[in-house]
């Protein structure tokens, strides 16, 4: 899956998959628990980031994110598009498979969700969702920004900040990358391997 075409760098994350209804919607006995306050441990082979969540711009993506990570859908996965100066981007189920390299970019959970593009700026720390030219083409994939990619507002949803890790993020941000497939320096030269994202109680992260 590709994101959609931005200046020279490209930040297309074609779909192109058949896609089911939208998740269903949280029963009401749920509802206490997703109103206490949680952040993302996202737990990768080169450190932990803890990210905080928009719910006030971008509810149905925090929530499709959160029920994604509960299940764990995301352990195991990689970061697959590294752009340095621009954004980390994964999600996708492939790449849990390393024989499914050349597919890398195009997995999805089996649904899309709405767009709720919001005048949250892409700023480095923001996570935000990818997608293919079709704007309600989100399902699963992600991308971290490690730098100003403002040319993204209002085009992508945002829904989150980096509130630890930096370090991290900048330590991913910086490893090699060869050309991808499509002629895009952005193929990792190593595999930065998302170990887990838990979803937590945000005062346990203090």
């Amino acid at each position: 899956m590709k994101l959609l075409t931005i200046g020279t760098l490209g930040l297309v994350l074609g779909l192109g998959i058949a896609f089911a209804a939208e998740p269903k919607e949280e029963k009401k006995g749920d509802e206490k628990k997703s109103d206490a306050k949680e952040v993302a441990v996202i737990s990768t082979t080169d450190g932990d980031m803890v990210l905080e969540f928009w719910p006030d711009v971008a509810p149905k993506t925090v929530e499709n994110f959160k029920t994604l990570a509960k299940k764990g859908f995301y352990d195991g996965t990689a970061f697959h598009r590294i752009i340095k100066g621009f954004m980390i981007q994964g999600g996708d189920p492939n790449t849990k498979d390393l024989s499914k390299e050349d597919s890398y970019g195009m997995g999805n959970p089996g649904y899309t969700i709405p767009a709720e593009f919001n005048n949250k700026s892409h700023q480095f720390g923001v996570i935000s969702m990818a997608r293919s030219a079709d704007p309600n083409s989100a399902g699963s994939q992600f991308f971290i920004c490690n730098g100003d990619a403002s040319q993204l507002d209002h085009k992508y949803t945002a829904f989150g900040k980096l509130i630890k890790g930096d370090d991290v993020l900048k330590k991913i941000s910086d490893t090699p990358v060869v050309a991808s497939r499509t002629g895009e320096p952005s193929k990792p030269t190593k595999r930065i391997e998302v170990k887990s994202i838990k979803i937590v109680a945000a005062d346990s992260t203090k």
